[in-house]
């Protein structure tokens, strides 16, 4: 599995104020709407599955898991 720690939600955000960077930029960037990263970002979605998931761990909400390591188990 995967070791990376997952930053909080707070971390992230200052990341982005420190580097100048808005979540609405990085959703249109990344292909999401500015809603759904701001919905996973303050936790109204709990990123489980698919688009939200995906958004989660590209912020570092979530750990990145190799799928080797998810059929392995």
């Amino acid at each position: 599995m995967s070791k990376c720690k997952a930053l909080t939600p707070n971390e992230v955000k200052a990341r982005f104020q420190a580097n100048g960077i808005t979540f609405t930029q990085w959703a249109k960037d990344h292909g999401y709407t500015p809603n759904a990263v701001y919905r996973v970002l303050n936790g109204f979605d709990k990123a489980k599955y698919g688009k939200a998931h995906e958004i989660a761990v590209k912020l570092g909400l979530k750990p990145s898991v190799d799928t080797a390591d998810i059929q392995a188990a």
